[in-house]
């Protein structure tokens, strides 16, 4: 029945994404809700912890188990979505800033290019060749590291 209705859409512009992207950071980047917001459960009902959006105070919640669960289930990213994860030194609490890790990338590399400029051309016993196109690969020099901007 309602398949077989025109339906029409209205796409106005409404603003300029800013609130759209506010609402949908949290959930690319953490889980809907995190297990320490989880105060208690029991008696058919789940107790959590939330923050009103503007506002650092923290209140507490009482749902119906089956609620809970709905709600939970409306942020749970689609087969083949990915929320993303930053590990290492690509994480926000890193202890050395990305500059830090740049410059140190460098100094090592820089120490190992001399070490290759002392030691003579590799000598190959048999030609390396391009797996792409089958020519015969040749080895020019070992290049220097720079450091951009930023």
């Amino acid at each position: 029945v309602v398949w077989g209705k025109q339906w029409v859409v209205n796409s106005q512009a409404v603003g300029d994404g800013t609130a759209s992207l506010k609402y949908l950071t949290p959930y690319v980047f953490r889980v809907a809700i995190s297990n320490s917001r989880i105060v208690g459960f029991g008696n058919g009902s789940v107790t959590l912890r939330y923050r009103k959006s503007g506002s650092n105070r923290w209140r507490q919640m009482t749902l119906d188990a089956m609620e809970f669960i709905r709600r939970f289930l409306q942020h749970v990213l689609p087969t083949g979505l990915m929320k993303i994860r930053h590990y290492g030194f690509l994480n926000a609490n890193a202890k050395l800033p990305l500059r830090k890790i740049r410059e140190l990338i460098c100094v090592l590399y820089e120490m190992v290019a001399d070490l290759v400029d002392q030691v003579a051309k590799p000598v190959h016993r048999r030609k390396m060749k391009c797996r792409r196109c089958g020519q015969r690969l040749r080895w020019l020099r070992f290049s220097r590291c720079h450091i951009g901007p930023g």
